[in-house]
């Protein structure tokens, strides 16, 4: 009976295994999927293999039956169950967009804004808040304001409400409703209008397999040029925001200067748009006049 290997031979057989697979950083997944494993984070198995840690059987079987599944380029957050986002930790699977590391950025953009607002309460709105990322973002990390969010998806909501429930941020209310018709007892009162919408064009076909076959059709696609939500938001954004009120759109990296011309053309001021950490323009700000 041949013996477990240890923690730093198995994840170079299993980094290996989801190199060839395509995963682009392989080592990363594989330190993530150890970890969900064992039971500790990416810390825990550098250490375990520094000091030449073994693992059990079951461990092993256990970390074999992920590997696989990551190498058919199922998710890595389905895998888990977890999703990293800022300073949270959030459950998504099947149903629900998993939040992206660039989204981070949006929600950065949206706290600064409702930071720098007057108001002693500020009231922030998420619109198609999918796993709740930005609104639980912006619940948290100001404390004193109210936060809005609305998804419309069933088969999101279920994750939607279990991340509200964990997180338990008081000052944050989840809405089942269509954005385009959220919230009009706030009309004229919101600090910050922040989404994520689809913006993807119908007739593109994403490049990563985890995007294309996992991520729900509807958090993906906006109509022929990918902006039919954005168009959307610019007017509700009017509706909910006071003067002076801010609005935070993300996007593709190309779709900025169309981005800044509906909003200006629908009357918002100082449109404006902004790089993620890799460079690439993925978030426009514009204020209500």
């Amino acid at each position: 009976m041949n013996p477990a290997p240890s923690v730093s031979e198995a994840l170079r057989r299993a980094a290996e295994r989801l190199a060839a697979a395509g995963i682009p950083d392989p080592a990363v997944d594989v330190e993530l999927l150890a970890g969900f494993v064992l039971g500790t984070g990416r810390g825990g198995v550098q250490a375990a293999a520094l000091r030449g840690a073994g693992l059990t059987a079951d461990d092993v079987r256990r970390l074999e039956e992920l590997v696989a599944r990551r190498a058919t380029r199922e998710p890595l957050q389905h895998i888990t169950g977890l999703a990293p986002f800022r300073h949270l930790e959030l459950r998504v699977g099947p149903g629900v967009f998993v939040p992206r590391p660039e989204t981070e950025i949006v929600a950065q953009l949206a706290i600064d804004a409702l930071r720098a607002a007057a108001s002693p309460s500020p009231i922030a709105v998420d619109l198609g808040t999918g796993s709740g990322a930005i609104a639980l973002a912006m619940a948290t990390e100001v404390p004193h304001a109210r936060v809005f969010a609305a998804e419309n998806s069933v088969d999101a909501f279920v994750w939607t409400k279990e991340n509200f429930e964990r997180v338990g941020a008081g000052n944050a209310q989840l809405a089942f409703i269509d954005l385009a018709r959220a919230f009009p007892e706030l009309d004229g009162t919101v600090s910050v209008v922040a989404s994520n919408p689809p913006y993807v064009p119908d007739a593109a076909i994403p490049r990563d397999p985890e995007v294309r076959f996992y991520d729900p059709p509807a958090a993906l696609y906006g109509g022929a040029d990918g902006l039919d939500v954005v168009r959307v938001l610019s007017e509700v954004g009017l509706r909910l925001a006071h003067p002076g009120g801010t609005i935070v759109i993300e996007h593709g990296e190309w779709q900025g200067e169309e981005i800044r011309a509906i909003l200006a053309a629908d009357g918002w001021r100082a449109a404006s748009t902004h790089p993620d950490l890799t460079m690439r323009d993925r978030a426009t700000t514009a204020l209500r006049p």
